[in-house]
């Protein structure tokens, strides 16, 4: 379906997006603490936000929904990214996007709003399990070895990721959020948390250079405010463990961006691990779409039970009581 389509579209831009993001968080954070990084990541995205916000005078303020929804999403997905930053100080910008794709194995334990009908089936975790098998071969370089820190702070981030993505799902399905204002005061609640860490060392900015600031501008406005936005509608209009897979191609990008662009080494065993990702990632695509598609069949009445509409003044909708929900776009948000 073209709308389905143009979904996966976006969310397979934010993972390229976001698995560029490890080289240039590397490179920054050789020059920078990592708290400055996070603090000037999200300042910057901040004041995009802003802008777009001031931009957009037709749309009134933040609703009550938006709020309740942005002020823990911020707390949520400020922790990723200060996990994540540390994580990639301390290992290869490829192993750093290839660990954090183990969130597709923990996102579809703990998310419940895109099946009616219980858990994912079995095949999906299979797929899950040669993603998770590629990760291995992809850690491993030219030899198995005990994870470093950053491995471990990844493990974690991937964790922690899942739960965010998750909780994206639950507190924006069925109401009307816009991503923007949803986007903004996530950045908003990143800038006021990091502010007071990385005080002290804010006058290091000024000596980063060109190449250092394209580093943050190019954190903060691509791999913070369109991904951040992109996410959060793409979210909107499909499941969490369905976004959670398409974004798991996001190491394949890391892996290209640390190759071609840092000289990192590709070897035969990251190779498989590659072509593994891409298959196991596809497999639990197909699976989790074909499952959804499956729901959503069998909540329809049965034709023994269809209204009879050789009647149609027996079948008119109680205006009261409408049995369709107008979409998300028409309602009239509270504002306060």
């Amino acid at each position: 379906m073209p709308d389905a389509r143009r979904t996966d579209a976006v969310l397979l831009l934010v993972a390229l997006v976001w698995g560029s993001s490890y080289l240039a968080a590397q490179t920054a954070t050789a020059v920078l603490p990592v708290l400055v990084v996070l603090f000037a990541r999200y300042a910057l995205s901040g004041l995009a936000c802003l802008g777009l916000v001031a931009a957009d005078r037709t749309s009134g303020g933040w609703t009550r929904e938006e709020i309740r929804a942005g002020l823990p999403l911020g707390v949520t997905q400020a922790a990723v990214l200060v996990v994540e930053t540390y994580g990639v100080a301390h290992t290869s910008a490829a192993n750093a996007g290839l660990i954090i794709s183990l969130t597709i194995v923990i996102t579809p334990l703990l998310d419940r709003t895109g099946h009616r009908g219980g858990g994912l089936p079995p095949s999906f975790y299979a797929a899950a399990g040669v993603c998770l098998l590629a990760v291995g071969l992809l850690m491993s370089g030219n030899g198995f070895h005990a994870p470093r820190l950053g491995d471990l702070l990844m493990l974690a981030a991937a964790l922690i990721r899942a739960a965010h993505v998750a909780l994206v799902g639950r507190l924006t399905a069925h109401r009307a959020i816009r991503p923007l204002r949803l986007t903004t005061l996530q950045t908003l609640v990143g800038t006021v948390l990091f502010l007071v860490p990385a005080s002290g060392d804010l006058p290091a900015l000024a000596h980063i250079g060109a190449a250092g600031w394209a580093q943050l501008l190019h954190l903060a406005l691509f791999c913070s405010v369109f991904a951040f936005l992109a996410q959060t509608w793409a979210v909107q209009r499909t499941s969490a463990s369905r976004a959670s897979l398409l974004l798991g191609t996001e190491p394949i990008w890391a892996a290209a961006a640390g190759i071609g662009l840092a000289g990192e080494h590709f070897t035969p065993l990251t190779g498989l691990g590659a072509a593994l990702m891409v298959a196991g990632t596809y497999w639990g695509q197909a699976v989790e779409r074909a499952h959804r598609t499956t729901d959503f069949t069998n909540t329809e009445l049965p034709d023994t039970e269809l209204p009879d509409t050789t009647h149609p003044h027996d079948t008119e909708e109680d205006t009261a009581c409408p049995t369709t929900a107008p979409p998300p776009t028409t309602t009239t948000p509270t504002t306060v």
